[in-house]
């Protein structure tokens, strides 16, 4: 009972933390916008990027990844099940996405999504990011190459021989991330998504 307890504890501590809605206090305090009036609409690192600037850009990739990577130390020095790692750093990807303190609305959780694997795995971490930069490299969208990235994720904790909980976790994780990628893939198709360079419009 004490184990479950402690599983939920951390599962719901690592929801709150990654609630917590960085770029939408950075631009505020940065500039005094709403980044959410400002081009998608998003309150992660890209349309931080877009509409403000690359230093409060990186200020806000630092601490939201920092809002994955936390947990999983944690969940890591705490637990010994290495699948409750990842379920306690998915719950706080959920958090970034859906926060508790943003009327349940955030962002697409990759720089969140970020720190989690780099609490699991630097191979990870540095396999998806050679797919993201190369695909930024030759589209110059930031979103497309988030995407790939999350579909090389299940793909490449098969290849580095992690356990078949992680790569049903990492699928599910590609397709949320995927998933709240909606609208960019809605964009990119009809040719109006946002390239790396190009400033952010207030809606």
């Amino acid at each position: 009972m004490g184990g479950f307890v402690q599983n939920i504890g951390l599962i719901f501590a690592a929801y709150v933390l990654g609630s917590l809605p960085f770029g939408l206090w950075v631009a505020k305090l940065w500039a005094n916008i709403n980044i959410r009036e400002y081009g998608s609409g998003n309150i992660g690192v890209s349309n931080v990027l877009r509409t403000i600037g690359p230093v409060p850009a990186i200020i806000v990739l630092v601490l939201d990844a920092g809002k994955g990577l936390i947990p999983v130390l944690l969940a890591k020095q705490m637990l010994s099940n290495e699948t409750m790692w990842f379920i306690v750093g998915i719950a706080a990807i959920i958090g970034h996405s859906l926060s508790l303190f943003a009327n349940f609305k955030g962002g697409r959780g990759v720089a969140t999504a970020g720190g989690v694997l780099l609490g699991l795995s630097w191979k990870i971490v540095l396999t998806l990011l050679i797919v993201w930069l190369v695909t930024l490299w030759i589209s110059r969208f930031i979103s497309l190459s988030s995407i790939l990235a999350a579909v090389s994720l299940p793909i490449s904790l098969v290849v580095f021989g992690f356990p078949p909980s992680y790569w049903v976790l990492g699928a599910g994780l590609a397709l949320f991330v995927i998933w709240r990628h909606r609208p960019n893939i809605e964009r990119l198709l009809a040719g109006t998504e946002y390239r790396i360079g190009e400033k952010a419009q207030k809606h």
